[in-house]
C-alpha cells in the first residue's frame, strides 16, 4: 500500500535521493548545495506557494519512493486556486506499483478538500512511459507550451 505525507524537516535525504534523479533526468541545471537548501527552505516556508509530497510504501515508511513538487496559484478564469504540479518522480525500483497515480489522486483530494480548480502539468514529449499513465488518469489538452529564459542579471 501506498501512504503519501507532505515532507517533513526529517525527509531531507529521502527527498534529495528522488529529486536529483529527476533533475538529471529532465536536463536540469548542476543542483549545487545553496540552490538545494534554498529549494528545501521553500518547501517548508508556510508563506510560500511551493510543497513537496513523498510517496512511501506500507512495509518501508522511512524510505521514500515517489516525490511530487507543488506550486499553489491563483489564475485569471475563476476565484479558485489551481495547483501546478512542477515535479512528478518515481524512484525506476519502485515503477510500476500505481504511486505516480497515487500522489496525483492525494493532490486531487487535497484540491477537493481546500476547492481548488484544477491539478495540471506537462511532461516532455518522451516521456512515453508517463503519458500512458496521464493518458489513463487526466484529460490532455491542445495547449503548447513556450518557454523564454532570463539570463541571470550581473551584480
Amino acid at each position: 500500500m501506498v501512504e503519501i505525507r507532505k515532507a517533513g524537516p526529517a525527509d531531507r535525504a529521502g527527498w534529495e535521493a528522488l529529486f536529483l534523479p529527476h533533475c538529471r533526468r529532465f536536463g536540469a541545471p548542476h543542483m549545487d548545495e545553496p540552490t538545494l537548501d534554498g529549494l528545501w527552505h521553500r518547501i517548508h516556508d508556510p508563506a510560500h506557494p511551493m510543497s513537496a509530497y513523498l510517496a512511501t510504501m506500507e512495509n518501508a515508511p522511512s524510505r521514500p519512493v515517489g516525490l511530487a513538487h507543488t506550486i499553489l496559484h491563483p489564475h485569471t478564469f475563476s476565484l479558485r486556486m489551481v495547483c501546478y504540479l512542477e515535479d512528478l518522480w518515481v524512484d525506476e525500483a519502485a515503477r510500476g506499483h500505481g504511486i505516480g497515480s497515487a500522489l496525483i489522486d492525494h493532490l486531487v483530494a487535497l484540491g477537493r478538500a481546500e476547492d481548488w480548480e484544477r491539478v495540471y502539468w506537462i511532461t516532455t514529449g518522451d516521456n512515453e512511459g508517463s503519458q500512458r499513465l496521464y493518458d489513463r488518469i487526466a484529460m490532455r489538452t491542445d495547449y503548447i507550451l513556450y518557454q523564454r529564459d532570463i539570463p541571470e542579471r550581473a551584480d
